[in-house]
């Protein structure tokens, strides 16, 4: 099967590369690699909305994938994704693309500055509707996600996305790897490993050694599934 992880680091999936084998010691964004029967591309595009559209869109014009894997660490709204765990994101919405006024923010949808059921959008919300099990993936707990221009870090910011969206996790690239890949009619799955709980900002509480390792674990379980 050919298969394209995305990544915005390479920091995210060090450990995955590592258990690869690999075709290409090219060292640029798009990278080959092999894990027994699977051709694997590595994709780091960079850290947010706009390196993963562009990168992303350009690499998947140049080739074609059976699936695509989106891979990466994220913040969790809940106590039920703690650190160290990994989710399957099943639906994304971009949480900050709107207008703000005196008395708060408002969605581009709510504005009806883009209709909130223009395809891929269903309610404003994008949607994962590839059969997972299908991949034998049953056993990965299943996340919400929304995806914001900055990492939240301030109360007041915090409480209004977890009012707005009920979220599960964060990430800055999340939703934008949803829209392309449905915009471009692709299989795909997002794996995230949590790092951080989303909170007033303190780094000391973030364990991205942890996040990474599971995540690189993870992954490499899928790849040993998936035929």
């Amino acid at each position: 099967m050919n298969i394209l992880i995305v990544a915005a680091t390479a920091l995210e999936i060090k450990p995955l590369v590592s258990l690869l084998e690999s075709n290409d010691k090219s060292g640029g964004h798009l990278r080959k690699f092999s894990y027994k029967a699977h051709s694997v591309d590595i994709l780091v595009t960079g850290i947010g909305i706009p390196f993963t559209i562009y990168n992303l869109t350009s690499t998947l014009h140049d080739k074609e994938y059976d699936l695509i894997i989106n891979a990466g660490i994220a913040g969790s709204f809940s106590g039920q994704y703690q650190i160290g765990d990994v989710v399957q994101v099943i639906t994304e919405q971009f949480a900050d693309i709107g207008i703000e006024e005196k008395d708060g923010f408002t969605t581009i949808f709510k504005m009806n500055l883009h209709n909130k059921d223009q395809y891929p959008f269903e309610n404003g919300i994008l949607k994962n509707s590839l059969n997972l099990e299908k991949y034998y993936i049953t056993d990965i707990p299943k996340a919400n996600g929304i995806t914001v221009n900055k990492v939240s870090g301030n109360k007041e910011t915090i409480d209004f996305l977890r009012f707005t969206y009920k979220p599960g996790i964060e990430t800055m690239e999340g939703a934008a790897f949803f829209y392309v890949c449905l915009m471009e009619q692709q299989k795909f799955l997002q794996i995230r490993s949590i790092s951080n709980f989303v909170e007033e900002r303190d780094i000391s509480k973030w364990d991205i050694p942890k996040a990474v390792d599971a995540l690189s674990q993870t992954c490499i379980a899928l790849l040993e599934k998936i035929q």
